[in-house]
């Protein structure tokens, strides 16, 4: 049976900025599709969390890297709701390495999740997207992609990498009226976890807001949540830059 309300699937959703995107999401009446590559227990939580809510959601094991995992798993959306509104590309890896000692396998693995898992996503949710009066895909980038920063070349060459993805899939996908758009956060108070991030980015020691504070993930999914809704529909090919004026003062 096809869902009434709106259905959102969001990648890396078992923390931080995933989270948040995916309660925000709930909130405002989707239904969440909630993946996560291993962490089941983080997962659920956030499921939990939903259903707490009276929110509807589904935890998603998959390694968005691996097709014919994320094709898996867009056909048991499809199965349990049978429809698919918003695409949120949220997962990555950002753990920090010097040029020197860069290693080929932690070059791949970086763009193996962040621009293959968004486009494994995006063409795995076509059909269902193309079938949504009002579908969206918002891809999280990230200040270092417009920036630069040292000890970062793979997470800065697979985040600008996510900005060119977004631009040319708005000029394809336009046609079935779905609207693709980049949120790239700065700043952002988190907790890291040493499987994903390093513990403290290098250029948060150099940059500063110029609003004086860290952001929260909660803002960062309240543009994820924007875009994504009635409001930004002639919206597309945007990157909305949540960094309380880093970008500015960098």
């Amino acid at each position: 049976m096809t869902l009434a309300q709106p259905v959102a699937l969001v990648t890396g959703a078992g923390r931080n900025i995933g989270r948040e995107i995916a309660l925000a999401l709930a909130a405002t009446g989707h239904a969440i599709a909630v993946n996560v590559r291993a962490s089941a227990a983080e997962g659920q939580a956030v499921v939990d969390e939903v259903h707490a809510r009276g929110g509807r959601a589904l935890l998603c094991l998959a390694d968005v890297g691996d097709r014919a995992a994320v094709g898996a798993m867009v056909e048991r959306i499809d199965r349990e709701w049978g429809r698919l509104d918003v695409l949120v590309n949220n997962a990555a890896i950002r753990r920090e390495a010097e040029i020197a000692s860069l290693t080929a396998e932690d070059w791949h693995a970086t763009l193996r999740v962040v621009l293959d898992g968004a486009f494994f996503c995006t063409q795995a949710a076509l059909p269902l997207l193309g079938a949504s009066p009002a579908a969206s895909i918002v891809n999280i980038g990230g200040l270092t992609a417009h920036t630069g920063a040292a000890a970062r070349v793979h997470v800065v060459t697979a985040k600008a990498g996510l900005v060119g993805m977004t631009r040319a899939l708005a000029h394809d996908l336009a046609a079935q009226r779905i609207t693709v758009n980049c949120v790239a956060p700065g700043m952002i108070d988190t907790v890291r976890q040493a499987s994903s991030a390093s513990a403290a980015p290098k250029h948060h020691a150099t940059h500063t807001t110029l609003l004086g504070r860290r952001g929260t993930a909660r803002e960062v999914a309240d543009a994820v949540a924007f875009l994504a809704g009635a409001g930004a529909r002639f919206i597309t090919g945007q990157v909305l830059h949540v960094n309380g004026g880093t970008y500015l003062g960098s």
